[in-house]
């Protein structure tokens, strides 16, 4: 079974319906009603934004526009006879410095050798700067548009720069940021949304019961597939590849991290199998004249689409206290949501279960 990419939940859930975040009101837990005034990005206000670009030498034009980013914040900042910047402030116990100067890093590495990467600014041998509570860095502006879905000519491109990135994500591992595995992205989201009551009573025994024998599946599935963790962008969806002026170029590298290198693969594939097969063909061929693909990961690919899915739920529930989140996703923690959800994870139960794409 092939599915559409998923990398939030369809637009048609956007009706509320009957929310089971009450129960969590009606325990005081306003926190996780989405309401509290203490969460640390409630202080972040324009001015701040402004003197933090301004304490490390630029001047700016007072314009400021916030850019959609949930994890993180990110704004445009007009600057005085220049191109504007696009200052990141980066949430508050998320990451270590160390994390964070690490994913610098590689950016710069990409960089060296010619990869389009979207680098951080450089000040005064820094990219990492720190004003008020918050951690920032600045990045240069630069814009384009996503591929187009299916378009095989760009999936060529696209595999070449692939290819070039992990080719670069081999040579070493990292050290301070974590690895895509199935305790963190899988079993610890399960035990998240059971330990903090997430799911409406009514369907908890159903997704408890499906959760569980997906992960005992995807264990299995890993066990008996041969893979290398290497350096990966690790959140490869196409609107992280821009193009511009015909050339593509990578953007937010916030999610790398240690994994297969076809996490970095299947987030490009949509359709059904015979298109899916088509398109990955493609990527293949520019991506093997740059680094070479074990075909033997294609079976992981199943097993980190529902790993995504189930990370995705419980990273909305753990971001719950930050009110931007229940003014995006209102539809999150509604037995219509939950009910989808469920739904999503049996048929990747399902889809573990048929044959592993295959290139030939």
């Amino acid at each position: 079974m092939i599915h559409r990419q998923v990398a939030c939940p369809p637009d048609s859930l956007a009706d509320p319906g009957q929310s089971a975040l009450p129960s969590a009101v009606e325990r005081g837990d306003l926190l996780r009603a989405g309401v509290s005034m203490a969460h640390p990005f409630a202080t972040l206000t324009p001015d701040l934004v402004l003197d933090a670009v301004e304490s490390i030498g630029f001047f700016s034009d007072a314009r400021i526009l916030a850019l959609n980013s949930y994890e993180n914040r990110v704004y445009q900042v007009g600057i005085e006879d220049e191109q504007p910047l696009i200052a990141k402030f980066y949430r508050p116990q998320r990451w270590s410095n160390e994390a964070i100067l690490e994913e610098h890093s590689f950016t710069f590495e990409l960089a060296e050798v010619e990869v389009p990467v979207v680098a951080p600014l450089v000040h005064n041998g820094q990219t990492l700067f720190e004003h008020g509570d918050f951690r920032f860095t600045l990045f240069p502006r630069r814009g384009g548009r996503a591929p187009e879905p299916g378009n095989l000519d760009q999936l060529y491109r696209l595999g070449q720069l692939l290819g070039r990135i992990h080719a670069v994500g081999a040579t070493r591992p990292f050290e301070h940021r974590e690895a895509l595995a199935v305790k963190n992205f899988g079993h610890d989201s399960l035990d998240y949304l059971l330990n903090n009551d997430c799911i409406p009573r009514s369907l908890l025994p159903a997704y408890e019961s499906v959760a569980r024998d997906l992960l005992k599946r995807i264990e299995d599935t890993y066990a008996a597939t041969p893979h290398t963790n290497i350096r990966i962008h690790g959140d490869c969806h196409p609107g992280n590849m821009m193009c511009r002026d015909e050339m593509f170029h990578i953007v937010d590298l916030d999610d790398c991290r240690m994994g297969p290198a076809v996490q970095d693969i299947w987030m490009m594939l949509a359709g059904d199998r015979q298109e899916c097969l088509g398109q990955l063909s493609e990527l293949m061929d520019g991506y093997n004249e740059f680094h070479d693909f074990d075909p033997s990961e294609l079976a992981l690919i199943e097993p980190l689409r529902a790993l995504r899915l189930m990370h995705y739920s419980a990273w909305l529930a753990r971001r719950w206290d930050d009110p931007a989140f229940p003014r995006s996703f209102p539809w999150f923690g509604t037995e219509r949501y939950w009910g989808d959800h469920i739904l999503a994870l049996r048929e990747q139960l399902s889809a573990l279960n048929e044959e592993p794409l295959k290139l030939f």
